[in-house]
């Protein structure tokens, strides 16, 4: 899924949020602090970011709980209210739509009523979308409440990592960005965990929690400094910064800095859909929209929103004990990747777990092949189990948050915004088709379900070895110049 697509600025690619600085301290002495004020300052500055930052991961949270909502209520949920399989893969893949539109539309929300007020709306939406599921008696208020959570969640998907990034100063906002996927893997786990021992109406309610503490944290945070001297609020802007950075804290060159920036993005060029098949821009387009397309393809959004149904299919009495296997792998395995991201690099990392997604959909396909032939029988659970785990731990180790990483650091700044919004598209676009088909293929062949998901696998691997460039270590000026020259030494 969708969940790091603006690592763009998390990663400070945008002048004027990279450049953040330490609070100013003036040399003259009558404005030089005792070594005990500045520390008690600094201890209050980071205190208010981390408020922040914990109040705004609520939202991350919040898209985890929703995700994995569907996988271990569908038997219960089907059953319940007689669902077709069509009518469970609407509801299931809904919500893929709603955060489509939700991110589309994100950026324009967060400008116009700012960072918390978006986090607010994005809450409301949740709400409203998980009362209505905790009340349906039929598929239509089912869907609508589904849709309205990925609403809900598609904005969350922009706003709070922009929020994070526009608060942290430099030296924590690397760290402190991380949480923003943590939390989301958390969410989607503990939805995964509460769901083998609550009704599915109860873990409804238990989406409710996120937003609520949200809610209430919005009224003792800031809002983002950026964004209120973008709309020409600088008093407020001030004030703002003064809050995270600390009330004694000179924040004249830090605000100094958030106005360049705002004025250079006011300079650039406005970028249209078509330019972006300009040659100077078409291989990072590429590279970009195919990482995503590999993404999705690989059967993530399919295996994650039915894991419990897939496990039953496999001959398990219970889906329950694959399922919390499922939800307790994920949370360390992307802390490792998280690490991993810098020292091994992006190109390796995404060759690494691309062969194990193949290897984990193998093996899956091969115990549904054996079941089918009634040989090994004892084999088939175990295989199954161990091809989802296997294939989940490759995914998140690298190919959930890679590719989003990279889309940050190919693009030129100019082309961001349109170049992002195309690779946003093209990802939850996949998403929906691959969570609406799941349980059609599944019902077709199990074993050559996840055999078409393992022979994407492997051109996932293919298409990172031949296209993916390795960006660990390069400023973004080196890896956009080397995109080109390999662009162009091609063309020859």
């Amino acid at each position: 899924m969708a969940i790091t697509e603006h690592r763009d600025i998390e990663k400070g690619d945008n002048k004027g949020l990279e450049d953040l600085v330490e609070p100013f301290l003036d040399n003259s002495s009558k404005n030089v602090k005792s070594s005990e004020e500045e520390e008690i300052d600094q201890n209050h500055s980071i205190g208010m970011v981390l408020l922040s930052t914990a109040v705004a991961v609520c939202g991350s949270l919040e898209f985890g709980s929703c995700v994995g909502y569907s996988a271990p209520t569908q038997s219960a949920i089907s059953t319940d209210l007689n669902l077709s399989v069509a009518e469970y893969s609407l509801f299931g893949s809904i919500v893929t739509i709603g955060a489509m539109i939700g991110a589309i539309t994100s950026g324009r929300i967060a400008d116009t009523i700012g960072r918390k007020g978006a986090m607010a709306l994005s809450a409301v939406f949740c709400i409203a979308g998980w009362l209505a599921i905790f009340v349906s008696m039929g598929a239509l208020l089912l869907d609508m409440g589904r849709f309205f959570t990925g609403y809900g969640i598609g904005v969350f998907s922009f706003v709070v990592p922009i929020y994070i990034a526009e608060i942290a100063p430099k030296d924590l906002r690397g760290g402190l960005t991380t949480l923003n996927q943590l939390m989301i893997v958390t969410g989607s786990s503990i939805s995964f965990l509460l769901g083998t021992v609550v009704s599915w109406r109860t873990l409804a309610l238990t989406g409710l929690v996120p937003c609520i503490l949200l809610l209430v944290g919005l009224l003792f945070i800031p809002e983002s400094p950026r964004w209120l001297a973008k709309v020409g609020r600088e008093v407020e802007s001030e004030y703002s910064l003064r809050k995270l950075r600390g009330a004694k804290a000179n924040v004249s060159a830090e605000a100094d800095e958030i106005h360049e920036s705002i004025l250079t993005l006011q300079s650039l060029p406005k970028v249209r859909l078509l330019d972006l098949f300009d040659a100077k821009y078409i291989k990072a387009v590429i590279i970009g929209v195919g990482l995503m397309v590999c993404q999705q393809s690989g059967g993530i959004n399919g295996i994650g929103f039915y894991a419990s149904e897939t496990f039953e299919t496999a001959g398990l009495s219970s889906g329950k004990a694959g399922t919390i296997a499922y939800a307790l792998i994920q949370i360390p395995v992307t802390m490792l990747g998280v690490v991993l991201m810098d020292k091994s690099g992006r190109r390796a990392l995404l060759l690494v777990s691309s062969s194990g997604t193949f290897l984990g959909c193998f093996l899956a396909g091969t115990s549904f092949f054996l079941k089918g032939q009634s040989i090994f029988l004892e084999w088939v659970p175990l295989l199954a189990v161990s091809g989802v785990l296997i294939f989940i731990a490759s995914f998140s180790i690298g190919m959930g948050a890679v590719p989003w990483l990279i889309m940050s650091e190919i693009f030129p700044l100019h082309i961001k915004g349109a170049a992002g919004s195309v690779v946003v598209l093209v990802n939850w676009l996949g998403a929906w088709v691959v969570s609406y088909s799941f349980n059609f293929l599944i019902n077709w062949s199990p074993a050559g379900t996840f055999w078409l998901f393992s022979g994407f696998c492997i051109l996932t691997v293919v298409f990172v070895a031949k296209l993916v460039p390795e960006t660990k270590g390069k400023s973004l000026e080196e890896i956009q110049a080397s995109i080109n020259s390999n662009s162009n030494s091609n063309s020859k």
